[in-house]
């Protein structure tokens, strides 16, 4: 064990000095986590290469386009929790009032920083009250599509927005 722990050293001396401000911690913090590597941590691409798109310069970890469309067109069901950083979005079940018998929730993964169709996924799913129990229901997969492809046209919308001004 401690010859796999002394293997994966880089071989490098770390100054007092880094710590002193957070720039230097950052650094450090970068490549311990792999972001300079272009490793994907978590489904989100954290590599710093040119063209990132506008979620690096909001500090978020992911396209902040895609971060606001995302929370724009699912503001409709209560949020439960979101991480700007790794990207997530989870809402808390949600009762239509027309059909109090079934409830909804989703969870939104931003998959990068850059703003492209394939960088959100939506998992959309579905309860139906039976014998005072909530039981799992089947979701059509164009629900998923169909709310993946409104959040793509708000961030483009608020992209074009960003540009005119």
């Amino acid at each position: 064990m401690l010859l796999a722990l002394a293997a994966c050293s880089g071989g490098r001396i770390v100054e007092n000095d880094e710590y002193h401000n957070d720039a230097g911690r950052s650094r450090v913090a970068g490549r311990m986590s792999g972001e300079q590597d272009g490793l994907l941590v978590m489904g989100t691409d954290r590599s710093s290469k040119s063209g990132s798109g506008a979620g690096a310069e909001g500090g978020l970890g992911v396209n902040a386009y895609l971060w606001r469309a995302t929370l724009d067109t699912l503001s409709f069901l209560p949020l439960s929790s979101a991480d700007p950083f790794g990207g997530v979005i989870i809402t808390d079940w949600y009762s239509p009032p027309a059909t109090p018998s079934e409830r909804f929730r989703a969870t939104a993964y931003i998959m990068g920083r850059q703003l492209r169709s394939d960088g959100v996924k939506i998992s959309v799913f579905r309860q139906e009250l039976r014998g005072g129990a909530w039981v799992d229901a089947a979701v059509a997969q164009a629900t998923a599509t169909d709310l993946e492809n409104q959040v793509l046209t708000r961030a483009r919308d608020l992209r074009s927005q960003t540009a005119a001004r």
